[in-house]
């Protein structure tokens, strides 16, 4: 066995509480090293004339990527301490890990050789809201969704889809336009709408603010936006806001004094200013997002800066009942900060959601005393290379995910935001260039993932385009335009989904087989089980696996032997 390769540490993704009750354990060693491997474990207080008394169970495979295997066990402690190592196992050889490194045989003189989980405190399990797990998102980008009340709309603003979109063009969209619409999405099946920016701002994607208190003109008032919230609280839909606190807008009035009175200005330390006079070209001397000029990075480590963006974050929950917010470019804002605003938020609504907008490894933000999930990017990347961009096989597919599985504990996974496209990136249908079947699968994929799925507006319709800002194209009303097979094909997962749970957080991914572009992964909980088959190859395939007879179809094509092209199979346990 490759000692280098074996890793465990007593916390994050490795060692949590799952519940009050339950712990979750993980250890990762080399791929294909050991034949068993075992849970030794005890209380670390339960002493008898015979010594330290323990017990031992055996763990499971629980996952395989590239590199490494990974074994999982769930264990409730009767007095919630726990004291652990592992016995691992390959042919005649058999070695112990502890906390103090590797024996031959377990030690059992001090428990101080051991791993430790000192207590589980019920207050340090990670809790995001119930609701999330079964929550299906829309994104939408309110300038290009629908245009219900022409009397608000900017200056200049042109007919609706009567142009290519451009950075600086607008078309009207607006509040009453989502109103009048939602039909639609009570019909596709989705049960969260996230918002892109609505707050007062020059451009038309509003991540310029330049008043957080106040909704751009442009969308409607206030009152139109609570009717909004209602009109979706009545349709079982949640609201979840976009919140732009790395920055603020060029024309945010702390910054307009700044410019206006440079070194004198009462909100200098509002911002993180390098030198004076202050400059925009070539580069800012102050810091941005990105090198953007119009949008100053704000000093959250200002105590009068802090008071305003947290009055903010309150004000939208509790004056407009709104269910959560989705944080833009939050890994650049400080940690201290981000906890503050949790503990506002979830003062005024503790089931409100707080969705972190990272594209990495996040188990930083992840420890339930910061953000309840972050954008799965990790999922996102994965799953386009094997089905869009053919760029990868199913085992290496299956690979990745499964180390995305592993980066985070099962509640926090629970709770992921997973997403294929957005006002970030290409358009879904751009993405697999056009084949509407690869795209069947992208979204068969990430409708039976754990977390909490995200579907940008259009993409059920078949929109195409290419990034920013070719993605972020009028929605497209006219029904005879409208893809309504892929329609169709999404309202099927989603109903689907809706009903058995075991699709969705209640059951296990297992991946069955990964060979070429075929994949067979299960679903699985203790009521329910399905099996989903996938050919991601322009080509029919065969493939080794056979469906048990009870098994029964229930959405796609069978698949017996051989897999057309692009196609898919799903079969549900009798």
């Amino acid at each position: 066995m490759l000692k280098e390769a074996i890793y465990h540490r007593a916390g994050n993704n490795y060692a949590y509480a799952y519940d009050e009750k339950t712990l979750h354990i993980r250890l990762r060693i080399k791929k294909g090293d050991a034949d068993k491997v075992s849970l030794i474990y005890g209380d670390p207080y339960d002493w008898t004339e015979d010594g330290w008394q323990t017990s031992s169970a055996p763990m499971t495979l629980s996952g395989t990527d590239e590199w490494f295997d990974y074994y999982f066990i769930e264990i409730q402690p009767p007095y919630r301490r726990l004291r652990y190592g592992f016995e691992i196992s390959s042919g005649d050889d058999t070695l112990v890990y502890t906390e103090k490194g590797f024996f031959d045989q377990a030690p059992f003189d001090d428990t101080a050789y051991y791993f430790c989980f000192p207590f589980l405190n019920a207050i340090d399990v990670f809790r995001a809201p119930s609701w999330v797990k079964d929550t299906v998102w829309y994104q939408i980008f309110p300038e290009r969704f629908a245009n219900g009340d022409t009397s608000n709309d900017p200056e200049g603003a042109v007919p609706w889809g009567s142009e290519e979109p451009k950075p600086t063009n607008f078309f009207g969209g607006d509040f009453q336009g989502v109103i009048d619409h939602i039909d639609h999405l009570v019909k596709l099946g989705v049960t969260g709408i996230y918002f892109t920016p609505i707050f007062k701002a020059k451009s038309n994607h509003k991540y310029d603010t330049i008043d957080y208190l106040e909704i751009d003109p442009q969308f409607g008032d206030k009152e139109t936006f609570k009717k909004l919230v209602k009109v979706c609280h009545e349709n079982g839909i949640k609201v979840m806001l976009d919140a732009v606190f790395n920055h603020s807008g060029y024309y945010f009035e702390p910054f307009q004094d700044v410019l206006k009175n440079e070194e004198n200005s009462r909100y200098k330390n509002w911002f993180h200013l390098r030198e004076f006079p202050i400059v925009t070209e070539p580069r800012p001397n102050y810091d941005t997002f990105a090198f953007e000029k119009s949008m100053p990075k704000l000093n959250t480590e200002n105590p009068e800066v802090r008071k305003y963006l947290l009055k903010v974050a309150r004000y939208w929950v509790e004056e407009f009942d709104i269910d959560g917010w989705r944080l833009d470019v939050a890994n650049e804002v400080d940690h201290s900060f981000w906890r503050e605003f949790r503990t506002a938020v979830k003062t005024v609504k503790p089931e409100a959601y707080i969705l972190g907008e990272i594209w990495h490894d996040s188990m930083n933000w992840l420890q339930g005393d910061q953000f309840d999930a972050v954008m799965n990017y990790p999922f996102t990347n994965a799953a386009l290379d094997f089905i869009a961009k053919e760029t990868i096989d199913a085992k290496v597919f299956a690979e990745k995910i499964t180390s995305v599985m592993h980066m985070y504990p099962e509640n926090v996974n629970e709770a992921a935001f997973n997403l294929l496209g957005s006002h970030d990136t290409k358009r879904v249908l751009t993405s697999c260039d056009g084949n509407k079947e690869k795209m069947k699968l992208l979204f068969l994929l990430m409708l039976t993932f754990k977390g909490t799925p995200c579907i940008y507006y259009g993409d059920e319709i078949g929109m195409s385009g290419e990034m920013d800002p070719g993605c972020r194209k009028c929605m497209e009303w006219d029904e005879e335009k409208q893809d309504h097979e892929l329609f169709g094909h999404i309202q099927s997962l989603l109903s689907l989904r809706k009903q058995h749970k075991v699709l969705a957080n209640e059951g296990k991914l297992t991946f069955v087989s990964a060979k070429d572009k075929v994949l067979v992964y299960e679903k699985s909980s203790y009521e329910d089980s399905f099996l989903i088959v996938l050919n991601a190859g322009d080509k029919p395939a065969e493939h080794s696996f056979i469906v048990p007879l009870d098994y029964q179809l229930v959405l796609g094509s069978p698949g017996a032997e051989s897999m057309p092209a692009y196609g898919f199979s799903v079969y549900r346990k009798n």
